[in-house]
């Protein structure tokens, strides 16, 4: 099997837990209140605008040996560059202040994953951090269009509220395929190791933000 398929199987359990999360549940099924999905918008931006940063340390810490991966990660950080500002103007969307949310500290979960992230690249191996971008980008494929297209019509609001996620869910399909091709490059066990490990591990803590975010429904923000 190649490693990218050998991947998804050493994390099955890890991804089947993470999309059994309640939170995720209903978001899919567009049964978010406008609280709840503001508040993910909110830790969405508090990770993702450590994307470029992690990728840049990523790509200055490989060896020379993996000079094409470094190439890859120049393609990654043109692509990703300013997506947190794309979220914060759908909270602008949403009705809520923008910069509130640029200066509020992050939940504790979040800062979690992003410092394990930054640990994974500095401490261990730094091919490592490919783990956490098929938890971020698999995830998105997975669930966002859909879930933006039940929220947005479960609370009525503009197309603008919800760029982040209509453009994840679109360009990441794009994006797997590619990630697909980078992973099956990969011929270190070492390398294909950590990979493994930081997905399972992100998917956990990937998971804990979303356990930690206010679970509020439609029925029960309706009080019905």
């Amino acid at each position: 099997m190649a490693f990218y398929d050998d991947l998804l199987v050493a994390t099955e359990d890890a991804r089947n837990d993470l999309l059994s999360i309640p939170f995720i549940q209903m978001g899919g099924a567009g049964q978010l209140s406008l609280e709840s999905y503001t508040a993910f918008l909110a830790q969405a931006y508090h990770h993702v605008k450590h994307t470029t940063p992690l990728l840049m340390s990523t790509g200055g810490r490989l060896p020379e040996r993996l000079e094409w991966l470094r190439e890859a990660i120049g393609e990654y950080i043109e692509e990703e560059m300013g997506h947190q500002e794309w979220i914060l103007n759908d909270i602008a969307a949403c009705g809520l202040d923008k910069e509130a949310v640029r200066g509020d500290t992050p939940l504790p979960a979040t800062e979690m994953m992003v410092a394990y992230a930054y640990d994974t690249i500095h401490r261990n191996n730094p091919v490592g951090f490919f783990g956490m971008v098929l938890v971020l980008e698999g995830t998105s494929v997975a669930l966002a269009t859909n879930a933006a297209g039940n929220i947005q019509q479960a609370l009525n609001l503009p197309a603008t509220a919800f760029s982040y996620l209509n453009s994840h869910g679109s360009l990441d399909i794009s994006h797997v395929d590619f990630y697909e091709g980078l992973m099956n490059k990969l011929d270190n066990d070492a390398d294909k190791q950590a990979v493994i490990h930081c997905a399972r591990m992100v998917y956990k803590l990937y998971g804990d933000i979303f356990r930690s975010l206010p679970l509020i429904t439609l029925e029960t923000h309706n009080g019905n």
